[in-house]
This record gives C-alpha cells, sequence and structure tokens, in this order.
C-alpha cells in the first residue's frame, strides 16, 4: 500500500507547477484587465471632454487675437471652440437661414449688427458676469448683446510697401494718385469693420447717420486709386505687403508692430474717426446652451479681458489693461479725434448704406 501511495503520488507533482504557471497567466490576465480598466477610468473625463463644445459665429484666430482667448477657453473651462472665419454680415446671413434649427451657440459681432440680431430673433437675452461692469450704453438692457472690447478707426500701414512714399495722414490723403493700388478697406455692405469706417469717413468729412454723401463721394473719388476690397480680415495681407494700407482698427496695428515686430504704423486721420465696441450674444435655441454661457462668463472674466487688454483692444472693462499696455497706444490727444456715433442709428442705417454703397462702386 505504502509503495502504491507511493506509486501515484509522484505524478501529481508535476501539476503544482502547471498550476504555477495557470495561476500566473490568471494573475496576468487580471492584472491586464486592471490595467485596461484603468486606462478607460483615466480616459472617461477626456471623452468627456472631447464632447464639450461651443460653437461661436465670427471667432477668427487672426482677429483680435480669438486664438489666444478660445485657447485660454478650452484650457479653463473645458470647452473647445471652433475657429470660425465669417465676418458680421455672413454671420447673421448664417443664423437667419439656420434659424429653425440653430448651429451656433454664441455669436461675436460688431455693435450695429448686434440691433439687427435682436430684431430678427437670432439672439436671447443672457446677463453674463461683471454684467454690472458693462456701461449701460455698451449694452442690451435686456441682456441680448453686451460689449467686450473695442477699437478705434484708422489707417494700418505697413511702411516698408510704401515703396517711399510718405504715410498717410488723412482721408484726403488716400485719395492721391500715388497711392493707387495699395490702399484696402474691408466690404461695407458686409463686414462691420467696412461700414465703421464708411461712417467714420462720412462723419469726419462733414456727413451724419442721416446724410451719407460726404461718405459716398470720397468713396468714389478713391474708385481712382483701385482699392482692394476683402470680405474677411486682412491682416495677413498687410503684413505681407499685399495690402500697404487697411482702414482697420488701431489693435490690428499695435498687435502687428508690437508682437509680430513689423515696420508698422497706426494713423488716427487728421479730419477724424470713431471708436466702436464689438459685442457677444447667446444664440436663440442654442444646442450647447450651457456651454456658450460659460463662454460668454469667460471673455468677460479677470482672465478673458486681460488677453483683450494685451492683443491692444480696449477691454470693456478698463481695469483690465495694464499702465505698461496702455503706454504702447497713440498719445490721448490723437485718441481725442475719436468722435462719438449712435450706435442704435448706425444699425438702422446699415442695410440702406450698403445698399447705396454698391450702386456707387458698381
Amino acid at each position: 500500500m505504502i509503495r502504491s501511495a507511493s506509486h501515484f503520488a509522484s505524478p501529481i507533482k508535476p501539476l503544482r507547477p502547471l498550476w504555477r504557471g495557470l495561476t500566473r497567466r490568471i494573475a496576468a490576465v487580471l492584472s491586464a484587465g486592471t490595467v485596461v480598466a484603468a486606462a478607460l477610468v483615466a480616459l472617461a473625463p477626456q471623452a468627456a471632454h472631447a464632447d464639450e463644445t461651443a460653437i461661436c459665429y465670427n471667432c477668427p484666430p487672426e482677429w483680435a487675437d480669438w486664438a489666444s482667448q478660445i485657447k485660454a477657453i478650452q484650457q479653463k473651462t473645458g470647452i473647445r471652440v471652433p475657429f470660425d472665419n465669417k465676418n458680421s454680415g455672413q454671420s447673421i446671413a448664417q443664423l437667419m437661414a439656420e434659424q429653425k434649427s440653430p448651429v451656433a451657440d454664441v455669436v461675436y459681432l460688431g455693435v450695429s449688427s448686434a440691433f439687427q440680431a435682436k430684431d430678427k430673433g437670432l439672439i436671447q437675452p443672457y446677463k453674463p458676469a461683471h454684467w454690472d461692469d458693462i456701461p449701460a450704453n455698451q449694452k442690451d438692457p435686456q441682456g441680448y448683446w453686451f460689449s467686450i472690447h473695442s477699437g478705434t478707426l484708422g489707417f494700418f500701414v505697413n511702411k516698408d510697401a510704401l515703396e517711399g512714399k510718405p504715410v498717410p495722414r488723412s482721408w484726403a490723403d488716400l485719395l492721391k494718385p500715388e497711392y493707387k493700388g495699395m490702399i484696402g478697406y474691408l466690404d461695407p455692405s458686409s463686414a462691420f469693420v467696412g461700414y465703421a469706417g464708411a461712417v467714420a469717413v462720412n462723419q469726419a468729412l462733414g456727413g451724419t447717420l442721416d446724410n451719407f454723401e460726404p461718405g459716398l463721394d470720397w468713396f468714389r473719388k478713391l474708385k481712382a486709386n483701385a482699392p482692394i476690397v476683402p470680405k474677411q480680415t486682412a491682416y495677413a495681407r498687410v503684413m505681407s505687403g499685399e495690402i500697404p494700407i487697411l482702414l482697420d482698427y488701431d489693435f490690428d496695428a499695435y498687435r502687428a508692430k508690437y508682437k509680430d515686430h513689423a515696420n508698422v504704423e497706426f494713423v488716427i486721420p487728421k479730419e477724424g474717426t470713431i471708436s466702436v465696441p464689438y459685442v457677444m450674444s447667446l444664440v436663440k435655441g442654442a444646442p450647447h446652451e450651457a456651454n456658450g454661457k460659460k463662454v460668454l462668463d469667460f471673455v468677460l472674466s479677470d482672465e478673458g479681458q486681460k488677453l483683450w487688454a494685451d492683443a491692444y483692444l480696449r477691454p470693456v472693462r478698463p481695469n483690465a489693461m495694464s499702465p505698461e499696455t496702455a503706454a504702447k497706444f497713440l498719445p490721448a490727444s490723437d485718441y481725442a479725434r475719436a468722435k462719438p456715433v449712435d450706435f442704435g442709428k448706425m444699425a438702422e442705417k446699415q442695410s440702406s448704406f450698403g445698399e447705396r454703397y454698391l450702386q456707387v462702386m458698381h
């Protein structure tokens, strides 16, 4: 019996290493499962993060340093905002086309376009954080739109592209034949900055929002200089020298000078100009409304406003601009030539001016 027991015991011994190997395999599988599970847990927030989106119309990376603002929005809120190169007029047209099934959550507009958006039922009221810091004349009392920053119209001049010609100092200078083929402005019938430029020259030459004849006459005369008229922001075209003189805002010229270190100058014309706010709104029926509200809160936050100031825009909350940045602007005596304008009436007259401008130029 003892031998018999010994006989049956010997084949059992090899099972131990087999069991140990099987145990190791099971442990390895369990371990791998744990790793996979851990990886899935780790990825879960990122997957959710990827779904956090807000669609903004008219948020182009080359304009007003939206690139930095959008990057900060994603870093601070987790919300991704894709770049969008529409201008104000194109944004209004797109919102109208999509009114029954909105795509955008927020929209960035020149102030007169915001009046139109409200009248057409394209936007809805929302009073973001820091609402009380916004001056009364730079927001809709119900919250349909509100200013986030402003700019002053003038000449953004690439001095290296002037071919030795003097920097123009007045609206009258731009009519001189020596600047033929060198002047650009955005289409006033579509882009808000183009319309703001038209209002600026008209007012500077003695016109009013009820009388655009001085401005239209200036455009008639400018035709002889073969102006370049893009529909979207033309910053890169100025920097390349393709458009040596652009009717544009101060912030673009300061950005070129101080950030891109280009040989450029900003000129506030002798006859005068205007300063105008840019505003934001929550789109009516926004598909990602909660995210849209977070974006609107951020652009008025301390950090958001500082980013605008660092891009040489005048933030609607003026304390956001450092003395160092303010010192890079032209003197206050130059900015005194920027005269006030009735934004509501400016909006009211925009469509009719656009029609008359097209008749004059074509």
